[in-house]
């Protein structure tokens, strides 16, 4: 297996050290806490159980926020005219 040599600081080594269980190496410690990328198909049918109330509240705080971000960029448009 190849490896690559990663210099730390004091204190990020600490952390990492601290997050290290029995019988762990520090590369097992880095990548179960290192975020795996999902794919999006893995959150298809997520919302199916939620009442048809939160999905609407979710709809309109999404609706809203297009609302904002087209302002903003309407105003940015300006600025830059």
């Amino acid at each position: 297996m190849a490896t690559r040599t990663v210099a730390l600081d004091v204190e990020a080594y600490e952390l990492l050290r601290m997050q290290k269980r029995e019988g762990e190496s520090f590369s097992d410690v880095v990548k179960r806490l290192a975020p795996k990328r999902r794919s999006f198909l893995d959150f298809a049918g997520a919302w199916k159980t939620l009442p048809k109330k939160e999905i609407d509240e979710v709809r309109e705080i999404l609706r809203r926020g297009r609302e904002l971000d087209r302002a903003r960029m309407q105003d940015l448009a300006k600025r830059m005219r």
